[in-house]
């Protein structure tokens, strides 16, 4: 049986922007097999949720297009599909390896003609302005150095009056709830990873990511800076993870 990989990586104060892209990169192509697997165990099944309750909040009203950036294995995407049969869905992410096991799930949920998946970098999305009803990102921001550009490019692709959503994990407000999941972040989950995934130090960089993701209120901040307007937050599961929707003005 092959041993999991030893590989550390730096903290994600210690890279710079480059070498953290790089970094992340390296890591989703070396977890794929067990991704999905590990994202349900980890969360105790409740991403699946996260993903339904985000996929039931937006809307479509004119172009009935959905762009789900760094969409890793397409669970975003075929979420949005499942709960709005109407609409086609462009999912994007620069991990071929990540979307080689998305399109393997499209297919078998036969929805080949509704989900088209693009290698992209979300910084230079390829799409003309206002191209889409809801630009969503779901668990990739925090893996984005350069956010207020991402959610940029998600404002500028979107309608006038589109939305831009964000779903992601962050600490709880309350410091008990925050003690523990950090805990949580630092001892149990890399504890499981090893036991799973053939490379776990992944899994400690991922931790890292979710404690030095901006604050519920600073990350507001950064959308309105990105021109995104009456974002609203939603706090799920005591505050593990906000979804955050704001829309394009005009």
């Amino acid at each position: 049986m092959k041993k999991p990989t030893r590989q550390k990586y730096p903290l994600v104060a210690e890279t710079t922007d480059v070498e953290r892209v790089s970094m992340v990169r390296e890591i989703f192509s070396t977890i794929t097999k067990k991704y999905d697997f590990l994202n349900h165990l980890l969360s105790l099944g409740r991403d699946i949720a996260w993903r339904r309750y985000a996929a039931r909040k937006v809307c479509f009203f004119q172009t009935y297009r959905f762009l789900d950036v760094a969409t890793g294995t397409g669970d975003m995407a075929i979420e949005a599909a499942h709960m709005h049969p109407r609409i086609r869905v462009i999912a994007v992410d620069f991990v071929r390896q990540m979307m080689d096991r998305g399109r393997a799930k499209i297919g078998k949920g036969h929805l080949r003609d509704r989900i088209r998946m693009l290698v992209s970098d979300a910084l230079h999305l390829p799409f003309h302005d206002n191209s889409f009803d809801v630009a969503g990102i779901a668990f990739g921001i925090r893996n984005i150095p350069n956010r207020v550009v991402v959610l940029q490019e998600m404002n500028r692709v979107v309608v006038p009056g589109g939305q831009v959503m964000v779903l992601e994990m962050t600490l709880p407000r309350n410091r008990l709830l925050r003690g523990v999941y950090q805990i949580y972040l630092n001892r149990i989950l890399p504890t499981l990873a090893r036991a799973f995934s053939p490379n776990p130090a992944a899994y400690s960089y991922l931790a890292d990511s979710i404690m030095h993701f901006p604050e519920v209120e600073d990350f507001v901040g950064l959308m309105d800076q990105a021109g995104i307007k009456m974002v609203q937050k939603y706090p799920l599961t005591l505050g593990i993870t906000h979804l955050y929707i704001g829309v394009k003005a005009g």
